[in-house]
């Protein structure tokens, strides 16, 4: 019988599910919080429209945006909404199918963000 690499403990009835980096209960888990802000760069949010790799596809790219990682997922969702299109966050980018540049630049500079476009 082979042995677990990291072992210890998965699950505990007190704290519930248990960090694999830091074994405290994700809850109360340090590693993830401090991950969780994306770096802020120069503080301009750039906007760009990549088919790269997407099967011919264009993809409205957000980078830039200096939030944390569910407040991400939420301004995502927000732009989704708004455009009426899919979309993902992924390390800290915004992905929207399709091209939805104007549109999202309209609602980041309405929001505050200082925006910039990218690319062609």
């Amino acid at each position: 019988m082979r042995k677990a690499m990291n072992g210890g403990l998965v699950y505990s009835t007190d704290g519930g599910q248990m960090c694999p980096d830091c074994r405290k209960p994700v809850t109360v888990c340090a590693c993830k919080a401090a991950s969780a802000l994306v770096s802020a760069g120069d503080g301009k949010v750039r906007i760009s429209l990549e088919s790269k790799g997407r099967g011919g596809k264009s993809v409205t790219v957000v980078r830039g945006i200096s939030l944390e990682t569910a407040a991400l997922a939420e301004l995502g969702k927000r732009l989704r909404t708004q455009c009426g299109t899919g979309g993902t966050v992924k390390e800290g980018v915004l992905e929207l199918q399709g091209d939805h540049r104007d549109r999202v630049t309209d609602l980041l500079t309405q929001a505050g963000w200082q925006v910039k476009r990218a690319g062609g």
